[in-house]
């Protein structure tokens, strides 16, 4: 199969600059997919295979970097005040409306990506034909009380070396890393070694992790951020847009973890990975996007 045409460029935001790929044609006639990564702080390389979705079914796929994280402009000295949802959701409008496709469009939203989504999809937005939630927490205190969860199932060696750097304040030490990796090889990504493009997100955030940090805290346990207080839930039911959620049998995102979207969203599907924990579109690739596909191809003739 030839290989799909894409194409790079920058917009402008604020008085920034954010990256962005489309794969496939904007006249397709397809609705275009707007893919957000998640963190907040990851970059796009991790959910690039969803680009994928172009070859199944002709439609658009675009990529973005978020402000502050990979080929958008870095901002290390912005402190916690500046990094906002709101932030986010006027550079999603301006991604759409500079390419013209704020008219109609889907929108793919992976972990914070999907929280992003859901916000952006309360505020009902014309435009938005198909909503994907992908592996997104709707309230930060279950997530944690979850992660903490799984955590306690962790081998004990492991467990008390992070606690004994989470209370000394060392959790920039290998040994912390090095722990927090057993709990990411089971709930976040199962493939050993990591894909490249996988490794790649983690090795860009090790160079600068300025917006993980200041919403997320150190790790996805360990959530201290400003974002550790977040909810939609009680805001979910003004979504409109037609849903699919999906996560992973091992995910991090646990079913009590997405269960809000599935009870309280009117209409959502959701489709749960055997084979997976948080990266179905890694861990079953062929099988996730040909899931995305479907449901976007029937959703393509919406007005």
């Amino acid at each position: 199969m030839a290989a799909v045409a894409s194409k790079e460029a920058f917009l402008p935001f604020r008085e920034y600059q954010t990256w962005y790929r489309i794969t496939g044609s904007l006249g397709s006639g397809k609705l275009p997919l707007v893919v957000a990564h998640g963190g907040p702080g990851c970059t796009h390389d991790y959910v690039d295979s969803f680009k994928g979705i172009s070859e199944i079914d002709g439609r658009a796929v675009i990529h973005y970097d978020q402000l502050g994280n990979g080929n958008s402009t870095r901002l290390p000295d912005k402190g916690p005040d500046f990094w906002t949802p709101a932030l986010f959701l006027g550079e999603l409008d301006a991604l759409l409306k500079h390419l013209g496709i704020q008219d109609r469009y889907a929108f793919l939203g992976q972990s914070w990506g999907g929280m992003l989504g859901a916000e952006h999809a309360v505020l009902k937005p014309a435009g938005l034909k198909a909503l994907v939630i992908a592996n997104s927490p709707a309230n930060m205190h279950t997530w944690v009380a979850e992660a903490n969860r799984l955590r306690e199932e962790l081998p004990q060696a492991v467990q008390d070396t992070l606690l004994r750097h989470e209370q000394a304040g060392t959790i920039t030490d290998p040994e912390y890393i090095a722990a927090s990796r057993v709990f990411y090889d089971r709930h976040v990504c199962r493939v050993t070694p990591w894909p490249a493009e996988v490794a790649r997100t983690f090795a860009i955030m090790d160079e600068d992790n300025t917006v993980y940090r200041n919403m997320n805290g150190p790790t996805e346990f360990h959530v201290i951020g400003t974002m550790k207080d977040w909810t939609i839930e009680d805001r979910l039911m003004r979504i409109e847009a037609p849903t699919l959620l999906i996560s992973g049998k091992y995910d991090e995102a646990t079913p009590l973890v997405v269960k809000p979207y599935v009870d309280r969203v009117k209409g959502c599907e959701w489709v749960l990975f055997e084979h997976s924990s948080h990266m179905p579109h890694v861990e079953e690739k062929a099988l996730c996007l040909e899931t995305v596909s479907r449901f976007l191809s029937s959703h393509d003739t919406e007005a």
